[in-house]
């Protein structure tokens, strides 16, 4: 097994011109893999790779021998960049440069949050790799369905005003920085408008007590996939996170029985 402890940096374009950028990534890849499918993790809104789910995982891949990608935004964790100029175009152009330089094999990718959006996006755009998906409590189109819809007409002249709106944050001491740009970028990549053409299985954890992605807005995303092998997993008093104990066994048993189905 490679080290994962220790970042390693892929070079990406700037901004505007300026100066490259480098995305952080972390890369488990045992000796002898337990069979031919790779995992590629992608992280919630202004979450890190080294968070409780990710760390699960990866002792969960070490265990089971299989490799595992893991990545940072740009703006995220250990990866450069300036939040004010993050944009959903951006993260998606991180996690398929992670993925095509990084990963091995054919995919599964588990999405978080903001990470679902990113998975059901990179799928589209990598059909060829991407093999499945597992997204726990998935947020596509958050920037508008669970952002601009919900914000009052106050919020909404201060984004138009000042192209920034600071929002409070339960999870941070910091509040999260909420930019026009970003508002606007994320109307470029909506899904939930029409069919999602993807044909490969898809398995969601929800918690039904989210506050801040409600269950509906995962069945909202189970309507709107092609596929036919989609299920969902409800747990009644599961928070946003679904990063206790039985939380974290539920991902990784889902996982494994994923593999087993599509590696049969």
């Amino acid at each position: 097994m490679t080290d994962s402890t220790t970042p390693r940096k892929l070079d990406r374009p700037g901004h505007d011109g300026s100066a490259s950028e480098s995305l952080a990534c972390l890369v488990d890849a045992p000796r002898h893999p337990s069979g031919p499918t790779g995992l590629t993790w992608l992280g919630g809104f202004k979450s890190e790779m080294t968070g409780t789910k990710a760390a699960a995982l990866a002792d969960w891949a070490r265990a089971a021998d299989r490799h595992l990608l893991r990545f940072d935004y740009y703006a995220h964790g250990a990866s450069s960049g300036d939040f004010a100029r993050a944009t959903v175009t951006r993260w998606l152009d991180d996690a398929l440069c992670a993925i095509d330089a990084l990963a091995q094999g054919p995919q599964v990718l588990i999405g978080s949050s903001m990470g679902g959006w990113m998975a059901l996006l990179a799928a589209l755009a990598r059909p060829e790799r991407v093999k499945a998906l597992v997204l726990i409590a998935p947020a596509p189109d958050f920037t508008e369905e669970l952002m601009w819809k919900g914000f009052s007409d106050e919020i909404k002249s201060v984004l138009a005003r000042d192209g920034i709106y600071r929002e409070p944050s339960d999870y941070s001491d910091e509040p999260y920085e909420i930019t026009m740009r970003l508002i606007e970028d994320g109307r470029n990549h909506l899904l939930l408008g029409e069919k999602i053409p993807l044909a490969i299985p898809v398995r969601i954890l929800q918690g039904m007590a989210d506050p801040d992605v409600p269950w509906q807005h995962a069945m909202r995303l189970v309507d709107a996939l092609a596929s036919s092998d989609v299920t969902i997993n409800l747990a009644k008093s599961g928070d946003h996170r679904l990063s206790t104990p039985v939380d974290l066994a539920r991902l990784t048993e889902t996982i494994e029985a994923l593999l087993k189905e599509i590696e049969r």
